[in-house]
């Protein structure tokens, strides 16, 4: 049993990995806390960008002697292999770590097993604890590739009560709140990429870049992604040199993920319109929707989803609300499909 300490250590773990959420793609967001002997956090530390170390190896790295005798609190099963770096474990049993609590277990065959190879240096371990929060969390995604082989998609949406994305004349700004702009942004900057079809491009000019309330770009900006085979004019946004571009000709949701699969690309926020979002929805793509509800009403004007392989109600896509809260005036919902 974990004690309470531990727990407030896995969740400052937690909130270290979402710290670096996007940075270190194809590798896991990890958190790891470093208790020392007496209980007291020594250090906390989270994965660098791809080739730089571990979260438990930069822990250990500030915590310096004071990890002797002590316990790490990480979000992933530490490792037991040697890739870009060496294995966690060896750097664990080196700082003299004592104990090892982690959330996941890590589901990567070349990388699994870390937990069993510390228990036989005698290091007490225990696993599981917040697993479901990290698994829900920072390392949702992660996980998914790992299990799939494609990256995790999150369809963000915003529209009015009635379900209208715009009005009849085809104006969007805006339907949702500046807190709930504002927040997107937010998660915009935490993914890897951005996808979006060359309708809603050509449409709204869109930039699908993470920016401020003020207008300036956040430091880190994802990949953009356009799909389809329609021209863009050479002086859109989204070809400006804020951010890098990737084009995908031809519609194929499948095809696309693929794509940035095999470019480490892990998780991607699906922002295009109804037409892209519907063809993501019949080929079985969409893990997750971030809906913002917005208190208005339109009655006529664009739908927020187009055709979507639904031809009765038998057919429906059955979501499971994962959560509701408020984003300014809106009302914010994050739902994954029904298994």
């Amino acid at each position: 049993m974990a004690a309470e300490v531990e727990v407030r250590a896995m969740r400052a773990a937690i909130e270290a990995s979402e710290r670096v959420r996007g940075t270190t793609s194809p590798n896991p967001p990890v958190g790891c806390v470093i208790l020392d002997a007496r209980g007291e956090v020594a250090a906390v530390g989270a994965t660098s960008p791809p080739g730089g170390p571990h979260a438990e190896v930069n822990a250990l790295r500030e915590a310096g002697t004071r990890a002797e005798g002590g316990t790490a609190v990480v979000t992933l099963e530490p490792c037991a292999h040697t890739g870009r770096t060496p294995p966690c474990t060896d750097a664990l049993q080196a700082a003299g770590v004592v104990r090892v609590v982690h959330a996941a277990s890590d589901p990567n065959p070349s990388a699994s097993g870390g937990a069993e190879v510390l228990r036989s240096a005698g290091v007490d371990v225990h696993s599981g604890l917040l697993a479901d929060e990290v698994a829900k969390g920072p390392l949702r995604a992660w996980l998914h590739f790992v299990h799939t082989g494609r990256p995790h998609v999150t369809w963000k949406y915003a529209a009015t009560l009635d379900g209208r994305s715009a009005a009849a004349d085809g104006t969007s700004k805006w339907i949702s709140s500046a807190q709930s702009r504002a927040e997107v942004h937010r998660v915009r900057a935490a993914m890897d990429a951005i996808i979006a079809g060359t309708g809603t491009i050509l449409a709204d000019d869109a930039q699908l870049t993470a920016r401020d309330p003020d207008g300036n770009l956040l430091e880190r900006q994802p990949l953009r992604v356009v799909i389809g085979d329609r021209e863009i004019p050479p002086r859109a946004r989204v070809l400006d040199d804020t951010a890098e571009t990737l084009r995908l000709p031809g519609g194929d949701p499948a095809a696309a993920l693929a794509e940035l699969a095999g470019r480490g690309v892990v998780d991607v926020l699906l922002e295009g319109g109804p037409t892209l979002a519907g063809a993501f929805w019949e080929a079985g793509l969409v893990d997750r929707v971030l809906a913002y509800v917005a208190p208005a009403l339109l009655g006529a004007g664009p739908a927020a989803l187009g055709s979507a392989g639904v031809g009765s109600i038998s057919q429906a896509w059955r979501l499971r609300i994962e959560e509701t809260t408020m984003s300014g005036p809106d009302v914010r919902i994050s739902a994954v499909p029904q298994d």
